[in-house]
Parts: structure tokens; C-alpha cells; sequence
């Protein structure tokens, strides 16, 4: 029997800093049967924990790592393999497997997105992005206030896999990129994506925004119809006034973990998701000099007298591309009623036990909404 009918699960690499993970519990047992798609384990990281979902078909024959433990990124911790495959096969698959090293994980097909970085000029300045695959499709996805293209953690390879090259930015202001901005708004962060789409090479995407980077998509696809070929709105500023200005106003002002955390918990339905060393990288980049005042402008030009001052739904009948809405059900930032705000010209998703953060909390089902939509786009 060949090795090809045996297949390793292997503790997954989230993003390019991820090099363990802890195992946490399975959610199958040994003797289950397996389809593709199927919820495996679940995995804690630095950042969040998510669900690994199964790549390939067959049955749970070993699950080797144990829960509570944590091991190194592509370590074998399970083997699916069909019934007529032989316990003694599965033994010699499972002695012989060797964890790469680090180094030669990253040169393989499976390493996670590289981290480069390109001087978008026009005095907008230099930006960080990561790029994933090198399918037909081109995919472009941009985070939200005081995030960074990490958002988008457990998406990028996903999405990659559906022939699909992925990039992901962080915005001015924003992660690595510069921290000066010369027009802090909307329309000015809606210009820096463009200017990375022309830095890149990118004539035309497909746009995915999360919240204020929703609401950047949202003003790229008005102001350059020809270079966005579908649309995703993820919990989308812009839709609607109501906001959660408290959640805006302490997390500009919190300068410790202890003020932080509170307004970080916010973002999730489950605010045990959030790890300590979520806030704290969170700490490290609103730090950095020029984050702060970075930070204000923007809120100042996003929210005025405790509302959105940028609503872009008015506008919704000059998008010409197919529209997807996705919104957690309990989001505590931006009301999950918005999602209705572009009416039958959008497509919405409600996901349940999902706040602000629904792409990192239910990101399984995120990602197969999101693939669905733009095959669709691709292929309508």
C-alpha cells in the first residue's frame, strides 16, 4: 500500500510569525469517519484560537498529539487513512515522519505568506503587505482601526487555496507601515489602496474589508469601478451612524494592558479568545511614535458626535460588482442591523456566536462564504 492513502495531520502555521501552537482538544475520535471540510481539532496560538478542519477525506486512524500540549508548526498530530490501509502501515508512517525545521518549512509550498514592503510615493509613504499564492483570481483584503494585515490570520491561506494570489496590507497608520498620515480619512486610505494596487501591479480585485477597511473597500469600488471585480463587507463601517464610541475613544486612549484589554474584549462574542499576548502586541504598535496621533485623526474624522461621519450606503446603487455582507451577530462595535443597509443589491451573512473579530472567531465559515462569493463573481 502506497503512503499516498495516508494522510498526516499537522499542526497548522497561521501567518509568518506563528511556530507553535497548542493543542487543545480533538474534535473527533479515532475510528470517526472524516469528509473534507470537517472540524479536527482546535488550536491555541498566540493570538487567537481556531478550528483546523480536515484537508482530505478518510478515517481518524491515530490521534497522536495530546491536548493541553504544545508543538511546533507541521508536527504530526493525527493520521487519516482509509479502512483497508493496515495498522502496521499507519505505524511505519508514523515512525518514519520527520518534522521539518523551521528553516525548511518556510522554503516549502506550505510556508506562510512573506512579509514585503513597497513605497506607495505621492506622499503617501512606504506600506507592508504579504503575499499568498499565485492562482488567477486577486484578492486584496484590508483591515480595520488599529489592526494589520495579522486580521486576517486564519483567511489568507484559505483563500489562496481557491487559485487565488492574496495580498494583504497594512494600512497607513497601520502595523509596519508609516505612521504618518497625510489625509486621514476614508477617501484617504481608499487612495493609498490604489496606489498599492498600481505599486503592485494589480489592475483589478476583489476587495475584502473589515470594518473601517470595509468601508475603504466600499469608496475604492465608487471611486475605481473598473478595478474591483466583487465585493466582501465584513462587519463594515460606513453603513450606518450607530457606533460603539466608547470602544473607539478607550482603545486611542489605553496606555497599559490593564486599560486595554477591556475594549480589546469588546471585539469578540467569546472575550476569552483574547490572549495576552493579543493585547500586548496590541501595546507594542500603539507605542510606536506617531500611532497615537495617527489613531485620533482617524477616529476624529470616522466618528463625530458619536456617530459615523462617513456613510456610504446612500451611494450603494453606484456599485456595479456583486456585494457580499458578513457580520458576527454579536458585535458589540458596529450593530449587526447595518448589514441590511445595501438591501437586495448585497448578498448578507449573519453569523451566530461571532462579534467584530467574526473573520478570526468563526473563520471557517467565513472563508467558505467569502470563496463562494467570488467564484460566483469570478465565473458570473
Amino acid at each position: 500500500m502506497s503512503d499516498i492513502s495516508i494522510k498526516p495531520i499537522v499542526m497548522p502555521k497561521w501567518g509568518l510569525s506563528m511556530s507553535e501552537g497548542k493543542l487543545t482538544g480533538w474534535l473527533k475520535q479515532p475510528g470517526e469517519k472524516v469528509a473534507v471540510g470537517d472540524e479536527l481539532l482546535e488550536v491555541e496560538t498566540d493570538k487567537i484560537t481556531n478550528v483546523v478542519e480536515a484537508g482530505d477525506a478518510g478515517i481518524l486512524r491515530r490521534a497522536i498529539g495530546e491536548p493541553q500540549t504544545v508543538y511546533p508548526v507541521k508536527a504530526l498530530l493525527g493520521v487519516l487513512a482509509d479502512e483497508d490501509v493496515s495498522d502496521a502501515e499507519i505505524d511505519a508512517f508514523v515512525a518514519s515522519y520527520v518534522t521539518p525545521a523551521a528553516d525548511e518549512e518556510e522554503e516549502g509550498e506550505e510556508a506562510g505568506p512573506s512579509y514585503e514592503f513597497v513605497d506607495l510615493g505621492g506622499g503617501i509613504g512606504t506600506v507592508r503587505y504579504a503575499k499568498r499564492g499565485d492562482g488567477a483570481r486577486t484578492i486584496l483584503l484590508i483591515h480595520g482601526f488599529g489592526g494589520d494585515l495579522d486580521n486576517w490570520l486564519f483567511n489568507v491561506d484559505a483563500l489562496a487555496a481557491s487559485d487565488a494570489t492574496v495580498y494583504a496590507l497594512d494600512l497607513p497608520g497601520h502595523g509596519q507601515s508609516v505612521k504618518i498620515l497625510a489625509d486621514p480619512t476614508v477617501a484617504g486610505l481608499s487612495k493609498a489602496v490604489a496606489s498599492f494596487m498600481d505599486a503592485v501591479g494589480i489592475d483589478a480585485a476583489h476587495l475584502i474589508g473589515h470594518s473601517m477597511g470595509g468601508a475603504v473597500a466600499m469608496r475604492t469600488a465608487l471611486d475605481h469601478p473598473p478595478r474591483v471585480k466583487s465585493l466582501a463587507l465584513i462587519a463594515a463601517a460606513g453603513l450606518g451612524p450607530e457606533i460603539n464610541r466608547d470602544y473607539l475613544a478607550g482603545f486611542v486612549a489605553s496606555s497599559s494592558r490593564r486599560e486595554l484589554k477591556p475594549f480589546v474584549e469588546m471585539l469578540f462574542a467569546n472575550k476569552d479568545l483574547v490572549s495576552r499576548q493579543l493585547v500586548e502586541d496590541l501595546l507594542k504598535y500603539k507605542r510606536i511614535d506617531g500611532v497615537g496621533d495617527a489613531l485620533r485623526a482617524l477616529s476624529s474624522s470616522l466618528v463625530e458626535e458619536g456617530e459615523q461621519e462617513t456613510l456610504l450606503a446612500s451611494a450603494r446603487d453606484g456599485l456595479k460588482v456583486p456585494v457580499l455582507v458578513v457580520w458576527g451577530a454579536e458585535d458589540r462595535i458596529v450593530p449587526a442591523a447595518h448589514a441590511a443597509a445595501l438591501g437586495e443589491g448585497a448578498k448578507v451573512e449573519l453569523i451566530e456566536g461571532a462579534g467584530h473579530m467574526v473573520q478570526m472567531e468563526q473563520a471557517n465559515r467565513v472563508n467558505a462564504a467569502l470563496k463562494e462569493h467570488i467564484a460566483a463573481a469570478a465565473t458570473g
